[in-house]
């Protein structure tokens, strides 16, 4: 197994909702980190940690963002953090992975897996070993206590589906070497 990191100038944390069931409005989380054990050979025995801050959520709009940080969604100042630690790996093809894992915002779990696909692998002495991926998935707001959700001439203003996209590089972590 070796280590690895998402390297954070090459990794993309995003979402989707519809607004009142018309228009897509997408935001990303501009602060994530994870770390991650990988055997290339057994794919199938990784395990991933991911955390995003949620304060660092952007979706082109400053009153948007501050009304997403507030106790009506994610409530930022009381749970500050949104994790996703795997449970499952299962092969689903070439360079295919579902992905399962305990998904906690807002203070509450559920399992989320996500359709992970591999997208290619780079090695380089200056940039390191680095895979690409990129995966997806759907969950549902109220699964998660974002129930908050006002109606507007019969429609709801937020769509409970929202969808996560993500797309990342790991770079692998080298042991350093004690000079004795």
């Amino acid at each position: 197994m070796g280590d690895w990191q998402l390297d954070p100038y090459h990794t993309q944390v995003e979402f989707a909702a519809k607004h009142l069931g018309m228009m897509t409005v997408r935001g990303h989380f501009a602060e994530v980190t994870s770390k991650a054990e990988i055997d290339l050979d057994h794919l199938e025995d990784m395990q991933v940690e991911v955390t995003i801050q949620a304060a660092s959520i952007k979706t082109n709009n400053e009153v948007r963002d501050k009304d997403v940080r507030a106790e009506n969604f994610l409530d930022t100042d009381n749970f500050p953090v949104i994790t996703f630690k795997s449970t499952h790996v299962e092969l689903a093809g070439q360079d295919r992975l579902n992905v399962t894992g305990d998904l906690t915002v807002k203070g509450t779990t559920r399992p989320v897996t996500l359709a992970v696909t591999r997208l290619g692998e780079f090695s380089d002495p200056m940039m390191g070993h680095r895979i690409g991926y990129s995966g997806q998935a759907t969950i549902k707001r109220k699964d998660f206590g974002l129930s908050f959700n006002p109606m507007l001439d019969g429609r709801f203003v937020v769509s409970d589906a929202i969808d996560i996209l993500l797309e990342g590089e790991l770079v692998e972590q080298v042991a350093q070497e004690s000079a004795d």
